[in-house]
């Protein structure tokens, strides 16, 4: 596989761990991660559009079937398609648990004062006025989904960069020189 096809995986997989590190904090007790979170979220989302797009792109280029991307996939080295399942589980089960733990409260802000938040709590469908423990609660879910959500596109663009390096590589060894 060529070097380029390694490093843009392995970028796309190292920042969705960075990511996921955070969203899992998010559960421990105590106040949310520190204030560098809200600029690491910025400079992660501007890394993500282009990784992500590069990888599809390149993927897309392989003009593989589902069997040769999972014969490509099985290819990869073990520890890599470890690594991959595992930022894959992770990732998923927190997105679950933080959707799951919502309580019908997302997008939780502050307003004249008062701490609100759209969703479906007591009043029906609608901006709701929070407590401030209704307030963290919320801000913690939506910080967590949107680290889980950025941290699970980063892990799909490490397979698609890594299984399109593989299949590259497969063509250009069955392909006669």
């Amino acid at each position: 596989m060529e070097r380029t096809f390694k490093a843009h995986g392995g970028l796309a997989a190292a920042s969705g761990t960075v990511l996921l590190v955070p969203a899992t904090l998010t559960w421990l007790p105590g106040p949310l991660p520190p204030t560098w979170s809200g600029r690491l979220m910025v400079a992660m989302l501007v890394l993500l559009l282009p990784v992500f797009t590069s990888a599809l792109v390149r993927f897309i280029r392989a003009r593989a079937s589902g069997r040769s991307v999972w014969k490509a996939f099985r290819c990869l080295p073990g520890k890599v398609r470890l690594a991959l399942g595992a930022l894959t589980v992770w990732g998923g089960v927190l997105l679950i648990l933080g959707t799951a733990g919502t309580g019908g409260a997302q997008s939780a802000g502050m307003r004249d004062g008062g701490d609100f938040s759209w969703g479906t709590l007591s009043d029906g469908p609608g901006m709701t006025v929070l407590s401030r423990s209704q307030y963290h609660i919320a801000l913690e879910n939506d910080q967590r989904s949107m680290l889980a959500i950025s941290g699970l596109l980063f892990v799909g663009a490490a397979f698609f960069a890594l299984t399109a390096g593989e299949l590259r590589r497969a063509d250009r060894e069955s392909s006669p020189s």
